[in-house]
């Protein structure tokens, strides 16, 4: 594994071996890390921004990749949430540290359909769904007791009883526009290659300074 790692660490990018599709790339190159055995590979940075401009980013978790873009899941009353259904546009970064690996990934965000979300959040571990119902996310609460108060009533509530998800938590999928990739090399010399997306649905590939 050790020595896996350092012939991927020593690798280029090289405009003339990587994907024309920046999708089928990227997808190259988290199934890399997943196979390798990186932990939280599907972790990723999620950039938003108010309508006049202040940013805010988090980790969240990526959980599906496909040519009609990069989907995660959240509380439709968190900061988050109302930042992007006020202001649409988000960018995300990946980070594989050890395959000295980024991603970055910037473009339009809408949710996605209820019964995509329905049928994702039914595969959820139990627990999860539950603290998707008690968890008031981003707002001020009073203690760590009452929430967790709250979740052992909904246990018990739903006991014996199938968990829908609640209509306050659901999907988004962030619809790809520029696509970076980078690789770290010797003395900063870093390779950039960025993809960004034309008024044809073509994909143009230029090399960026590191």
């Amino acid at each position: 594994m050790v020595e896996d790692i350092s012939v991927v660490k020593s690798a280029e990018l090289d405009e003339r071996n990587v994907d024309t599709n920046p999708i089928r790339q990227f997808q190259l190159w988290f199934d890399e890390a997943v196979s390798r055995g990186l932990p939280l590979a599907e972790a990723m940075t999620l950039c938003t921004a108010t309508t006049d401009g202040k940013p805010s980013a988090r980790m969240i978790l990526l959980k599906g990749v496909a040519e009609s873009g990069f989907v995660f899941y959240t509380n439709y009353r968190s900061r988050k949430a109302r930042e992007l259904d006020a202001n649409p546009f988000a960018a995300l970064v990946f980070y594989w540290e050890p395959l000295e690996r980024q991603v970055r990934v910037e473009g339009k965000v809408a949710r996605i359909a209820a019964e995509e979300s329905d049928k994702y959040f039914q595969t959820r571990p139990r627990e999860s769904q539950l603290g998707a119902i008690a968890s008031p996310q981003s707002d001020v609460i009073e203690s760590r007791e009452l929430l967790e108060q709250e979740f052992q009533e909904l246990e018990q509530k739903y006991s014996d009883r199938t968990i829908e998800r609640p209509n306050h938590w659901g999907g988004y999928r962030l619809v790809p526009e520029r696509i970076e990739f980078w690789k770290g090399r010797p003395g900063r010399l870093h390779d950039r290659l960025l993809y960004e997306l034309q008024a044809d649905g073509e994909w143009n590939r230029t090399r960026l300074a590191p």
